[in-house]
């Protein structure tokens, strides 16, 4: 059973610096894509970031250039570096993990203040 525990969510202001991170316990397969997602309040949940196994990296327009995707040594751990934070990137950010199967972490809460 793969679980998915994301950290490092919080309060910060406008053009401050948080870094998420998302670690996978349990089997997973070589070949998988590990992202980010966010859902702000009354709005659908979307794709902020993605990486593959082998490290190719996929971005939402409004996020290019201020966040950065990175798988960390073990492989089982995919880490968002999120900089020049802007008001409307408040959301909870889920990571998401596609091996053939899909599994979600429970989200983190990423507020920014203006």
């Amino acid at each position: 059973q793969v679980q998915l525990v994301e950290s490092g969510g919080g309060l910060v202001q406008a053009g401050g610096s948080l870094r998420l991170s998302c670690v996978a316990s349990g089997s997973i397969f070589s070949l998988y894509v590990m992202g980010w997602y966010r859902q702000a309040p009354g709005k659908q949940r979307e794709l902020v970031a993605t990486i593959t196994s082998s490290d190719s990296t996929n971005y939402a327009d409004s996020v290019k250039g201020r966040f950065t995707i990175s798988r960390g040594n073990a492989k089982n751990t995919v880490y968002l570096q999120m900089n020049s934070l802007k008001p409307e990137d408040t959301a909870v950010y889920y990571c998401n993990i596609n091996f053939g199967l899909v599994r979600w972490g429970q989200g983190t809460q990423v507020t920014v203040s203006s």
